[in-house]
């Protein structure tokens, strides 16, 4: 395990590749949301106030009106127009976060007008069946698929903003309803995604993201554990290469905390250090039948991926339960969609469950 002084080491590695206009960029050198979001979360975790105020401060400066942001941004330039709805969620998850951090009331009422605006734009574009389509292109219109993985971290977002909601004095039910609603279909239509199945993080995310728990999320776990599980390197980012990833491994450590099982998430938290830098940051993955690091970057979202998973097991700050706390209480009936199926078992159940 890695010590308090390390994690801050880690998340100065961030604060130290952010763009003067406050944007987190991608090795390659462009911003999106979700990451810059997710490099926001660590830096708050290591109390860097000011570059954390000036990473919110341009997400405000580049929201669109219909809340959502372009997809990429290469120096404050929208170079790839479409929007991204779990880039849109990720905001709340990143302001709630913030906010357990802090308690800066103040902040979060300052951002919670893009918040909104935000989560609107992704409850908007839910399908009758409770999918969220991926994504608006250039022109408006709408994407005709949806993806697991962004599902699962927007159903984060929604349960996030819900509780910004509360938190403020302005509910937002519709958003309670629209959460109820993709939990369902992400724990029992994986017909409603497309196919990325060889991607560790359609494995994992619904665990993640707080649709799925208890007894279902153990056996999701279990059923591809070894196709994906590298012992003593970490996990592989897609099932068909010899590549392991920081930030994938570290989100699986989240997913095994959020379940409680803190042994597995230790062990994996570990085993991925060897991809860690003397500068405190890290490798972004490592091909273990050539001996190399693949791509050949240190990149900014999976230091931050390592802070947020130090944090859930060492219990740094405040924020340390945001992913193990998501609210998993839904009252959608499933019988309106006409199946049969369970959104998993209630969170007490859940704390029984052993893997």
């Amino acid at each position: 395990m890695i010590s308090r002084a390390e994690v801050v080491r880690t998340a100065g590695s961030i604060a130290a590749i952010q763009q003067e206009d406050g944007g987190v960029p991608w090795p390659e050198g462009h911003v999106d949301v979700w990451n810059h979001v997710e490099c926001l979360m660590a830096m708050s975790v290591a109390g860097l106030a000011e570059p954390v105020r000036r990473g919110y401060a341009y997400l405000g400066r580049h929201q669109r009106p219909d809340g959502s942001w372009p997809m990429k941004l290469v120096d404050g330039v929208p170079v790839e127009l479409g929007g991204e709805t779990n880039h849109a969620a990720y905001v709340a998850a990143g302001l709630w976060h913030h906010h357990l951090v802090t308690g800066e009331r103040a902040f979060t009422e300052r951002h919670w007008p893009m918040a909104k605006a935000a989560l609107d734009y992704v409850a908007g574009l839910q399908t009758e069946r409770g999918e969220i389509v991926w994504e608006r292109d250039a022109r408006g219109r709408p994407s005709s698929y949806a993806l697991l993985t962004g599902c699962s971290s927007i159903h984060q977002g929604l349960r996030c903003g819900v509780l910004l909601g509360e938190l403020l004095g302005d509910p937002q039910p519709h958003w309670e309803l629209a959460a109820d609603r993709l939990a369902h279909v992400l724990a029992a239509h994986p017909e409603a995604f497309a196919d990325k199945s060889r991607f560790s993080m359609d494995w994992y995310y619904p665990v993640l993201g707080g649709a799925v728990r208890g007894r279902q999320a153990f056996e999701l776990l279990e059923r591809e554990w070894a196709t994906f599980v590298v012992p003593g390197l970490g996990i592989r980012c897609v099932s068909d290469q010899p590549w392991v990833t920081g930030a994938e491994t570290c989100e699986l450590v989240l997913a095994l905390d959020a379940l409680g099982d803190r042994e597995r998430a230790a062990r994996l938290f570990a085993d991925m250090q060897h991809l860690r830098h003397e500068d405190g940051s890290y490798w972004t993955g490592w091909q273990f039948a050539n001996r190399k690091h693949f791509p050949y970057e240190r990149s900014g979202y999976t230091a931050a991926a390592v802070v947020l998973a130090a944090d859930a097991l060492l219990g740094l700050s405040p924020g340390a339960g945001l992913f193990r706390d998501i609210d998993r209480t839904a009252t959608f009936d499933p019988d309106v969609c006409g199946c049969a199926a369970g959104i998993g078992v209630p969170p007490q159940a859940a704390e029984r469950e052993t893997p």
